[in-house]
């Protein structure tokens, strides 16, 4: 769950909801509910549905079919994977101002450099993937207690702030098709995330029933997402300024959920490539990572490169995965049959 959770997420989750509240509430088109609802239903819930999708997929259909073994779509997927990896790098780049304020330029483009490098030396084993999302997720809900308590808004505070979420679910029907621009970016952002995070929670998820995994992906994520959002649009409605300690303990966390995001999906198109440090060795293995990633940022930056392209080629594999599913929809039913057979 821990690998899931912070593999899942970036550092969005940590720097976007205090910029993005003001704008729920004044602009027209999100009027149908709160802010809080409305941020809730960028993120929780309903979007990782896109990932119990391909989680499932990987899990059950790709070991009978070996469609992402054809070569077109091997290397489609894993520019789709180096891509949305990189965008989460330019969004902590993009969002540095804000939270560490007068930072230069020269300061912020050299603090992403190097934990893209902590990224890449991470990936390099994948028991520091599984102990740093341990401590992210650890400390993501220290993060949520610090705030809480500093707030002073109490349990009964709290229970009004998550009250609002109840406004997403009355209207989650709204959530599911562009409403506006920029709901349409968080759709391809989530459509890009979709099938890399897919691929790499399928191979942790050995074991579970359908059900179990649907609530593993669905709904435990989105309980500390609600607790996070809720904790925000307190400090937000009473205006409460994040000043010192709670600033730099919301870079840090920030700066480890980028880390663990670079890690695991580094680690899974270096394995798919078989870009691997048994085959490299570590000292190009890190280098070559590490350019390729930095450099796609700086892509990202100074380009007119944009995650929404990235999540139309998703849509437009998952169209042809569909196609090619369909079409071997034999191979896949005897290879079934022989599985229920053995069991």
């Amino acid at each position: 769950m821990a690998i899931l959770f912070t593999s899942g997420l970036d550092v969005g989750l940590i720097m976007f909801p205090l910029t993005e509240f003001p704008v729920y509430e004044t602009e027209t088109v999100y009027q149908f509910t709160n802010a809080l609802a409305v941020e809730f239903g960028f993120w929780g819930f309903l979007v990782w549905s896109f990932y119990f999708l391909t989680t499932f997929y990987f899990c059950i259909i790709e070991p009978k079919l070996k469609l992402f073994k054809i070569s077109w779509v091997k290397y489609t997927n894993n520019t789709v994977i180096i891509a949305t990896c990189a965008f989460t790098g330019f969004l902590f780049l993009s969002y540095l101002p804000d939270y560490i304020l007068g930072i230069t330029d020269t300061y912020r483009y050299g603090l992403v450099a190097i934990v893209v490098l902590f990224a890449v030396l991470s990936s390099t084993d994948i028991r520091y993937v599984k102990w740093l999302g341990l401590g992210s997720s650890g400390l993501f809900l220290a993060l949520i207690g610090l705030l809480f308590a500093y707030s002073n808004m109490g349990l009964s505070g709290l229970a009004n702030s998550v009250a609002n979420i109840g406004g997403y679910f009355t209207n989650i029907d709204k959530f599911t098709s562009p409403m506006s621009d920029y709901h349409a970016f968080y759709l391809f952002w989530w459509f890009s995330w979709s099938i890399m995070i897919g691929q790499f929670v399928a191979r942790f998820v050995g074991g579970l029933k359908t059900w179990q995994l649907l609530i593993s992906l669905l709904i435990i994520p989105s309980i500390p997402i609600a607790l996070w959002f809720s904790v925000l649009f307190h400090y937000h409605s009473e205006a409460i300024q994040l000043v010192g300690l709670l600033r730099v303990c919301m870079v840090v966390v920030g700066i480890i959920f980028v880390i663990n995001s670079l890690d695991s999906l580094t680690r899974l198109y270096a394995e798919n490539l078989n870009l691997t440090v048994s085959r490299l060795g570590k000292t190009t293995y890190v280098a070559a990572h590490w350019c390729l990633l930095f450099g796609l940022i700086l892509l990202y930056q100074f380009t007119p490169l944009k995650i929404e392209w990235i999540g139309l080629i998703v849509i437009g594999l998952y169209a042809c995965l569909y196609t090619l599913t369909f079409r071997r929809r034999a191979t896949l039913n005897e290879a079934l049959n022989n599985e229920l057979a053995k069991q």
